[in-house]
C-alpha cells in the first residue's frame, strides 16, 4: 500500500507543514505540466511497462500463513516486499520499454520472480498463491494481530478509523447471496491481492491515455476475473472491487472516497487529478521528508493514500528525468502466470489504439456510462451487457471477441511488439473469453461440481496454478 514511513504519531503542526508543502510541490507540478514546459520537464518519449503481483502465503491446507516476514528474510530481495497482511507479498518488476518481444520477457522475468519465492516458501513449509480473493480466508484471519510489521499500516489504520471519529466499517456486498457484517479496521483490504499494470507514456498523450485505461477497465475486469467468493459467500465475479472501496471508506460523496473510479474523464491534464487531490482528500500521512519540491515526495505520499482504480503516478527515468504513468488496478493476482502476462497484452493493446483514435472514445462515451460499465463487468464479467462508443448495448463477451481483441492487436502492432508474442498472448485472452472460463467462472463451476469445499477448492486452484496451463483449459476433475 506504498512507501514506508518513520512514525505513526502526528501533531497539528505536521500536518500544517505537510500541507504547506504538498501545496507548493502541486503548484510547481501544475507549472511543469503546463504548455510551455511539457515537452521538456517531463519524459516526451518513452513507451514503457511494468506491474506489480500481490499474492498469498498458504500452508498445506490452503489457508493463510502469516509468515512474510519470515519469507521476506529467506528470499532477501528488492523486488518483494510485504503486503499490509502477514500472509501477503508483493513482487515488483523492473520497468522495460514495450517493443520486440516484451511480452515473453515479462513472462520469463515473472516466472523467475515466482520460482525463487515457490523455493523460498516450500522452505517454510508454505506456498505462493496468486488469486485476487482467498476462498478460505476468514475474517477472524483480518485483525491487527496480522497486520504486517509496517509504520505505515499501522498510521493508516489509525488515520482511517481518525477520519471516520470511530465509527466501524460495515460490509454490503449483494450477488448471488448477501453479505453484510461489521469490522472495526482496515485488515479488510488484506483480503484483495491484484495484479497492477504500470504504462509509462509519451506526456501529448496523456489525457487521451489516462481516459482510454478508464474507458477499457470494464473489459479488462471482465476478461481477468478471479474473485467470486468472500467469507463463503457467492457475491461479485469481481468481489475486491466493492470489497476494497468498502475497507477503507472515509468520506460522504464519490468526490472524497479513498477507493473509487473517479467522477470525470481528464480533461487536458492529469494536472487536475493532482489538483483534486489537494483540494479535495484530507492528508492521512503528514510525514515531513527532507526533500527538494521537484521531487515531489509529499505529493506523492498523498496520492499514495488515494486508491483511484486507474491511479496517475509520478516517477523517475534513471537519469532524473520525471515521467508519469498510469497504474491500472482493476485486475485480480492468478489464476496463471500466462494468464497475468495475457491481461497485460490485452490492456495496452486496447489502450494504445484507443489514445491514437482520431475521434477520442470519451466523447462517445459518457464517463457516467463508462462507470457503469465498470460495476456491471466486476458484477457479472463476462456476461455483463454495456453500452459502448457509439450508443448501443452489447453483451460484454461479443464485444471483448469481436471488437476489443483486434483493437488491441491494433495497438500492440503500433508499439512495435513482435507479432508471435502479440498473437500468442491475445489468443490466451480469446479463448478465455470464448469459453466463458475466467478464474472466477471455473471457480464457481468447481463449487457447484465439488460443494462447498473451500479448502480442497483452494488446493485444486492451486495444482492448477503451478501446472501453469492458462485458465480455460483448466478442468473441474
Amino acid at each position: 500500500m506504498g512507501q514506508e514511513i518513520e512514525s505513526s504519531d502526528f501533531s497539528e503542526a505536521d500536518y500544517d507543514a505537510f500541507a504547506a508543502r504538498l501545496k507548493e510541490e502541486t503548484e510547481l507540478l501544475g507549472e511543469m505540466l503546463s504548455d510551455d514546459c511539457q515537452g521538456t520537464c517531463f519524459d516526451d518519449g518513452s513507451w514503457v511497462g511494468g506491474y506489480e503481483l500481490e499474492t498469498w502465503l498458504v500452508d498445506a491446507d490452503g489457508m493463510p500463513a502469516a509468515s512474510n516476514g519470515e519469507f521476506l528474510n529467506h528470499l532477501g530481495s528488492e523486488d518483494a516486499v510485504a503486503e499490509l497482511a502477514r500472509f501477503n507479498v508483493e513482487f515488483n518488476a523492473p520497468p522495460s520499454r514495450l517493443t520486440g518481444n516484451l511480452l515473453s520477457h515479462m513472462q520469463v522475468q515473472l516466472e523467475q520472480l515466482w520460482q525463487s519465492g515457490q523455493q523460498v516458501a516450500e522452505g517454510l513449509d508454505t506456498s505462493l498463491l496468486a488469486t485476487g480473493i482467498l476462498p478460505t480466508v476468514e475474517q477472524r484471519d483480518l485483525v491487527l494481530a496480522n497486520m504486517s510489521d509496517s509504520t505505515r499500516y499501522q498510521a493508516l489504520n489509525q488515520q482511517v478509523l481518525r477520519l471516520r471519529e470511530g465509527r466501524a466499517i460495515h460490509l454490503d456486498i449483494k450477488g448471488s447471496e448477501h453479505l453484510q457484517m461489521t469490522h472495526h479496521d482496515v485488515m479488510l483490504e488484506a483480503a484483495t491481492t491484484s495484479f497492477q499494470i504500470h504504462l509509462q507514456f509519451p506526456h501529448h498523450l496523456v489525457a487521451r491515455i489516462y481516459n482510454a485505461s478508464k474507458i477499457v477497465s470494464a473489459p479488462l475486469i471482465a476478461a481477468s476475473a478471479n474473485s467470486p467468493f468472500l467469507f463463503q459467500y457467492s457475491l461479485w465475479d469481481e468481489t475486491r472491487i466493492p470489497l476494497f472501496e468498502q475497507s477503507v471508506p472515509v468520506g460522504a460523496s464519490d468526490y472524497s472516497q479513498r477507493v473509487s473510479f473517479g467522477v470525470r474523464y481528464a480533461d487536458e491534464s492529469l494536472f487536475e487529478i493532482f489538483d483534486a487531490n489537494l483540494k479535495r482528500y484530507p492528508i492521512m500521512l503528514p510525514m515531513l521528508i527532507d526533500a527538494k519540491p521537484e521531487e515531489f515526495a509529499h505529493l506523492r505520499l498523498h496520492n499514495g493514500t488515494i486508491w483511484r482504480w486507474n491511479r496517475p503516478l509520478i516517477g523517475f527515468n534513471r537519469d532524473g528525468t520525471p515521467h508519469l504513468r498510469i497504474e491500472q488496478r482493476v485486475v485480480p493476482a492468478g489464476p496463471t502466470l500466462s494468464d497475468q502476462v495475457a491481461n497485460i497484452a490485452f490492456y495496452y493493446g486496447m489502450v494504445v489504439a484507443m489514445a491514437h483514435m482520431p475521434d477520442a472514445p470519451e466523447k462517445k462515451l459518457p464517463f457516467a456510462a463508462s462507470r457503469d460499465n465498470f460495476y456491471a463487468a466486476a458484477r457479472a464479467s463476462l456476461s455483463a451487457s454495456v453500452n459502448w462508443l457509439d450508443g448501443r448495448q452489447v453483451g460484454m463477451q461479443k464485444l471483448v471477441l469481436d471488437e476489443l481483441l483486434p483493437l488491441a492487436s491494433q495497438g500492440l502492432e503500433q508499439l512495435g511488439i513482435d507479432q508471435d508474442d502479440a498473437e500468442h498472448y491475445l489468443s490466451i485472452v480469446r479463448e478465455r473469453v470464448a469459453s466463458g472460463q475466467t478464474g472466477a467462472a471455473w471457480q464457481r463451476q468447481w463449487v457447484s461440481e465439488h460443494g462447498k469445499e473451500w479448502r480442497q477448492l483452494v488446493l485444486a486452484y492451486q495444482e492448477r496454478q503451478q501446472a501453469g496451463k492458462p485458465v480455460h483449459t483448466w478442468t473441474l476433475n
